[in-house]
């Protein structure tokens, strides 16, 4: 019995082009109504992400979940609203794949979903946190000065001085991950700030 691609892959519908200039409307169509199918499950693909964290202790006094969690619901306990407290929890998802870079990668899955200053905080938060400890490490602790002249500076001070440097605490009664996972989706539902944000829109009209 021969293979086929289609046993091989599923015989859902898909696009006839082998190159995108031979794309048509129907072709896009296809590939549109997918990608909408596909962008619906992001949450749960950022939840399970976000999960790799749990038992991950680098030597921290918590793992690095834990702190995730913590970071989050000090933020959510001092009134923070959705979108702040979503940014918190998944400030560090960015360690397992970011390894050298991981303030990026948090700020670019969080960039279409959330404000510019709370996208920024994400973004430069390691500057900021390195504050408490990089002169430790051989590296300049006021790395964060070289955005004093941005309007985000201080919240992102604040970010880090209020929830972040002070998600350690082993005796803490942190809120589960269950906890803000409606959050996650309710602010992840409908992208804000995003290439595709229109295209997003329509479909959800």
């Amino acid at each position: 019995m021969d293979v086929t691609e289609d046993t091989l892959h599923g015989a859902a519908e898909r696009a006839k082009f082998r190159e995108m200039k031979e794309g048509t409307a129907e072709d896009w169509a296809i590939i549109g109504a997918d990608y909408m199918q596909f962008a619906a499950g992001l949450p749960d693909r950022v939840l399970a992400h976000l999960r790799l964290l749990d038992g991950d202790f680098g030597g921290f006094p918590i793992c690095r979940l834990e702190h995730s969690l913590q970071t989050a619901t000090r933020a959510h306990r001092d009134g923070r609203d959705e979108a702040y407290v979503v940014m918190a929890l998944l400030h560090d998802i960015g360690d397992t794949l970011g390894t050298f870079n991981h303030p990026e990668v948090a700020a670019s899955i969080i960039k279409p979903f959330v404000s510019e200053e709370v996208h920024w905080i994400c973004q430069n938060h390691g500057h900021f946190q390195g504050y408490y400890y990089f002169h430790y490490l051989g590296m300049d602790q006021n790395s964060r000065e070289q955005f004093r002249d941005n309007p985000s500076f201080d919240a992102c001070a604040e970010f880090c001085e209020k929830y972040d440097q002070a998600a350690f605490d082993p005796a803490y009664r942190s809120e589960s991950l269950e906890f803000f996972e409606p959050m996650v989706r309710r602010v992840m539902a409908r992208p804000i700030n995003s290439l595709y944000a229109k295209v997003a829109e329509a479909k959800a009209a």
